[in-house]
């Protein structure tokens, strides 16, 4: 959404063009990554490889279609990895303890769901900043999973818990997952209630100015709060990706998860002052994260400098958000 208007037959200047078109400057980053990375290494194109990048997008995609949602409010999430991971072994947990798959897949849901209900309390209600309740909601969420786990990994051999990790080819040739479908049909989702339906409108309205919003008639304290159940709903899929991606919870997995998540909704021209993104950006901005990192894994740059790479773009990112801004006013 973007309060950029032109007069007559002016031109628009970059930030306006950027504020207009969000998702074009991502999706420039993914052509431009996927050349070069084309050029400098022998096996990036197969299909093999490219569908291996799809798939370790997937967890971060999927987070980050939930932070999409708490941005878009002018919100941030630095919890969601590890509620996510929590969720993960509770499910895990759940069937070692001989609970069946469907239950065990429900209750690590609902624990992300009430992670997300409080969440959104507390920053309605009490009127907290959404980034010192994720922030603590981290540090607690952590230390939970590690001693929920007692410090080890608990392998997963449920079907169910490990169904979107099966493979299937499409055409004959090119591999995909039930995962992916998944993410398919939940970006689709997401999509349409953002731009189809009153309630994404409020979502957008709340997070371009909250004020004016209420005295619109929107119940801001409401809409806030279901977009963090919905994010909520969103990590728990996120938790049963992660199954599917390695049958494995491990309470050390994901450690900059949050991060990555906040990266891709940024990279995907998502403004950290509320009320402009969109689910199209988002979905580019994951790919982003994973062409990078799987480009530079095949030309043996070590994990650090990946994070490096990675941290670096989400500065640039905000930077380019913060001139197109300043070329709008």
């Amino acid at each position: 959404m973007t309060t950029a208007t032109l007069k007559g037959n002016e031109r628009p200047t970059i930030g306006e063009f950027f504020l207009r078109a969000p998702a074009v400057g991502p999706a420039l980053a993914l052509l431009v990554a996927i050349v070069v990375f084309s050029f400098s290494t022998d096996t990036f194109l197969d299909l093999d490889n490219l569908s291996l990048v799809v798939q370790q997008s997937l967890v971060v995609g999927t987070l980050a279609l939930g932070q999409t949602l708490i941005i878009l409010t002018a919100g941030i999430d630095l919890a969601n990895a590890a509620a996510m991971v929590l969720a993960t072994l509770i499910m895990a947990k759940l069937v070692v303890g001989g609970v069946s798959g469907i239950w065990a897949l429900l209750l690590g849901i609902l624990a992300t769901v009430v992670i997300g209900m409080v969440t959104g309390s507390l920053v309605t209600r009490i009127k907290l900043p959404p980034f010192i309740v994720t922030l603590g909601l981290l540090t607690v969420l952590t230390a939970a999973a590690k001693l929920f786990a007692g410090g080890q990994a608990v392998p997963v051999a449920d079907s169910l818990l490990k169904w979107l990790g099966t493979r299937r080819y499409l055409f004959g040739g090119i591999p995909i997952t039930y995962g992916m479908t998944l993410a398919l049909l939940m970006y689709l989702a997401l999509w349409y209630a953002l731009t189809r339906t009153p309630w994404g409108k409020h979502v957008y309205a709340v997070g371009n100015a909250p004020e004016s919003a209420r005295l619109s008639g929107i119940k801001v304290n409401r809409t806030i709060l279901s977009v963090y159940i919905v994010a909520g709903v969103i990590v728990g899929i996120a938790a049963w990706q992660a199954l599917g991606r390695v049958p494995n919870a491990d309470p050390n997995a994901f450690q900059l998860g949050n991060l990555d998540s906040i990266t891709a909704v940024v990279l995907g021209g998502a403004s950290l002052f509320g009320g402009r993104g969109s689910v199209l950006g988002t979905m580019m901005g994951a790919l982003v994260v994973a062409v990078l990192r799987s480009g530079l894994t095949q030309l043996g740059v070590d994990a650090l400098y990946q994070d490096v790479a990675t941290g670096a773009l989400l500065i640039g990112a905000v930077c380019v958000d913060r001139f197109a801004r300043r070329q709008q006013s």
